[in-house]
């Protein structure tokens, strides 16, 4: 048997009970290896797989025993004034100090002795670094608890440290947390929360999108069914990969986001195909086989094309990239095997069910139908008559709309336009755990770090070398005068007198390893106090937490272009294969990079602070948290992300218009005729990747929300002006000139996207292959 979606569809139809079952048992270990899995293999961390200064330093510090496989934890203790010299509130804080000690001593390592500190703990550096300290208004104190670093150890007493938490926050005195462990159970947390949000709304929003387009119950619910599926048997795949892999707890989210918007609308395409195909008057298998032939065909090369967009990303040596373009890689190729077999399978089990309008939804014309005459027959011939000031006037406008990207203030006054970064704990809302503690920490000890993350300097050489101490004395002089700095901790030699290690911690508001203050205060030590202190070329290496941060924003600039391009280059190819133009892929990319822009320029807009003050008057309106810099992966991905969905669109609409100009040779009529008859399918479809993409903008982190706005801004600006407005008007002003390709590239091959010729051999006299709905003749 042939391999192709044509006779997977048949076949699947022919065995639909069989296929539903396997399928059916795949969902089952999917949820069960998620529910068991997925959790531990989430991480708000990120890792390299090249080589850059932060990982080399590391790799130093690991092969000469200077960094340990630690990580600390940081309490903070509040009372009422005079707190810290009351005997009541000392109890208290010993008492912490017990509870705490007495957790796991596998995971607990080390934990201050008392409070407050003998003479002898106060002599020593290292212990006294731990605390506890007084804060200098005598309210609160600080103290810190080193802890193992694996982060499934470090997982099993936070529900401990919560109990603690709880226990010591009574009457005036607070207790707050501040580590990994907790902040990653924090975000674990309100990312679980808002993806069954998200979920609710989307599954709700696209029934109610569904039920209109088709007006018949089944065949709306059909595809919420297709994309069930596709998530939780992605979910179960990236579980049993997170245990060799660890993925950002964006990851789920996304592929949620992603699972619900693609294996739907694949599904909606199919599905109107079929039901075309039966109003012709074929029966149940024969549709299918038709619908498989052509709707399916289109549906593999669609997904093909986002999954080329999203590959780009794995070209980026970072976890972040590649966990995400896998997570979306993994939940577009099962939506599309998905749409190959099990909805076959599905629609063969329906059967009429899918074509017999409603009781209550189908009175009337559905949406998936098109007619001469209609609302987006009069709408593209209205735009064909002045297609020079509608184009003229929405590219004009969308142009206007990707002016804050480059041109926009920002909150710190240091150049212009997006600003990329990471928002850290600021991208969580107020009243987190995580979020007061680092609030708290700030306001009560804005000089000291509370040892979340220090910036270490790695130095070839020993301390007791005269040349190297003069050098470290250089370096720590010249870093007293960085708030973002607390004191050095005393220099560390390794055994071989080889290595020394410096580390100093952060201060304030660099607190937060991930701050823009913790990034500049890196950026400083490697641009300035480095170099002044050791001179150029020394050898000395910045490591730690931030300047990872540093490296990873470093790395992502690099990448971006290549990556564009790339991806850029293989789509023109590609589409230029499909359509046998090099007009039309060309217009189509600038088209898609204007509405890229317009939705990178409303990010900017509404969630960089520094915009005008009705810019965050917006952002408040709709919940959304401003932020100093927009995630630095964002950009990136986000057009990785829109291409491959806006190409849908566009191979979607453009074929529909290519195939009526192979018949007529008229090239308004194919562009009207292309419009009308995918408009009301594509517009369903659109509208509910909006409404799942807003519905996850609607969470509480801010990069979260930054992610389902670009995406529903993108899409629905893909979808209505792009589509209605600036194809139609562009396509006009061309004329044949769209179908241009040169003698020399004559040679390439016919690939037939849609089916057209499988279509064509068993259709019905007088009525025309379509691609994604039926035209209604009877208008």
């Amino acid at each position: 048997m042939k391999l192709n979606p044509e006779t997977l569809a048949r076949a699947s139809s022919r065995h639909a009970w069989r296929t539903v079952g396997i399928w059916a048992v795949i969902l089952i270990l999917g949820f069960g290896a998620s529910g068991a899995l997925l959790s531990k293999a989430l991480t708000t961390d990120f890792d390299f797989t090249n080589n850059p200064e932060a990982i080399r330093a590391q790799t130093l510090l690991q092969q000469k025993q200077l960094e340990q496989d630690v990580t600390p934890e940081t309490f903070v203790m509040t009372g009422s004034q005079g707190a810290t010299t009351d005997p009541a509130f000392t109890a208290k804080v010993n008492a912490a100090l017990n509870d705490i000690r007495a957790l796991d001593p596998s995971v607990v390592l080390q934990v201050p002795s008392q409070f407050p500190l003998s003479q002898t703990d106060k002599s020593n550096p290292q212990v006294a670094a731990l605390g506890p300290i007084p804060s200098e208004d005598g309210t609160a104190v600080l103290f810190n608890v080193i802890l193992v670093k694996d982060s499934d150890q470090t997982a099993t007493i936070v529900d401990g440290l919560n109990t603690i938490q709880a226990k010591y926050s009574t009457g005036d005195t607070r207790f707050y947390m501040l580590g990994e462990p907790t902040s990653t159970a924090d975000f674990k947390k309100i990312s679980e929360d808002d993806l069954k949000k998200g979920e609710t709304i989307g599954v709700v929003v696209a029934i109610i999108v569904l039920l209109v387009v088709f007006g018949s119950l089944i065949a709306g619910v059909t595809p919420i069914i297709m994309g069930i599926f596709a998530i939780g048997v992605a979910f179960g795949v990236v579980g049993l990969l997170g245990e060799v892999w660890r993925w950002s707890f964006f990851v789920p989210n996304l592929m949620t986001m992603l699972g619900l918007a693609v294996g739907i609308d694949y599904s909606l395409f199919i599905v109107s195909r079929y039901r075309e195909e039966r109003r012709r008057g074929r029966d149940n298998l024969e549709a299918i086989g038709m619908s498989g032939a052509t709707a399916n065909r289109a549906v593999f090369f669609s997904g093909l094309t986002v999954v080329i967009a999203l590959a780009g990303m794995l070209l980026v040596p970072t976890t972040i990239f590649r966990g995400l373009a896998g997570g979306a890689i993994i939940v577009v190729l099962i939506s599309v095997a998905l749409s190959m077999t099990l909805l076959p399978a599905l629609m063969s089990l329906f059967s009429d069910r899918l074509v017999k309008p409603g009781f209550i939804f189908g009175r009337g014309r559905t949406l998936e139908q098109g007619r001469a005459g209609g609302f987006w027959d009069r709408e593209s011939r209205s735009v064909m008559k002045r297609p020079w000031v509608y184009l003229i006037v929405t590219a004009s406008f969308l142009i206007l709309l990707s002016v804050p990207y480059w041109a926009q203030s920002r909150a710190d006054g240091v150049g212009r336009g997006m600003k990329k970064g990471f928002s850290g704990i600021e991208a969580i809302p107020d009243g987190i755990p995580t979020k007061d503690a680092f609030n708290v920490l700030v306001a009560k000890f804005p000089k000291e770090s509370g040892a979340q993350s220090t910036a270490q300097v790695v130095i070839p050489g020993a301390a007791t070398d005269p040349t190297i101490s003069s050098q470290i004395q250089a370096l720590d002089t010249a870093v007293a005068g960085n708030p973002a700095f607390a004191t050095p901790q005393p220099p560390q030699t390794s055994q071989d007198g080889t290595v020394t290690l410096v580390a100093i911690p952060f201060a304030g508001e660099a607190t937060d390893s991930q701050s823009q203050a913790a990034v500049d205060a890196v950026t400083a030590l490697r641009d300035q106090y480095v170099p002044q202190a050791f001179g150029p070329d020394s050898g000395v290496l910045v490591g730690g937490d931030t300047a990872m941060t540093k490296d990873f924003f470093d790395i992502s600039d690099r990448y971006t272009p290549i990556v564009i391009l790339l991806v850029l280059g293989l789509s023109f190819i590609l589409l230029t294969v499909v359509f046998r133009s090099i007009v039309v892929p060309a217009k189509a990319i600038v088209m898609n990079l204007l509405s890229v822009g317009a939705a990178y320029g409303l990010i900017t807009l509404i969630f960089q602070q520094g915009g005008p003050s009705w810019a965050k008057s917006i952002a408040d309106a709709l919940n959304f948290t401003q932020v100093q810099a927009i995630e630095s992966w964002l950009p990136l991905f986000l057009f990785s992300i829109l291409f491959g969905l806006s190409m849908d669109y566009q191979v979607f609409l453009l074929s529909r218009i290519r195939e009526e100009y192979d018949k007529t040779s008229d090239n308004s009529e194919a562009v009207a005729y292309g419009l009308r008859t995918t408009g009301g399918i594509i517009t369903g479809a659109a509208v509910i990747m909006v409404a799942v993409f807003a519905a996850f903008a609607s969470g509480r982190i801010a990069a979260l929300q930054e992610m389902g706005f670009g995406l529903a801004v993108a899409v629905f600006l893909d979808a209505t002006i792009v589509r209605s407005i600036l194809v139609p008007s562009a396509m006009k002003l061309l004329g044949d000139r769209n179908w241009y390709l040169p003698g020399w590239l004559q040679w390439l091959p016919k690939v037939d996207v849609e089916g057209h010729a499988a279509a064509e051999r068993v259709t019905i006299p007088d009525t025309p292959a379509e691609l994604v709905e039926a035209r209604d003749s009877s208008d």
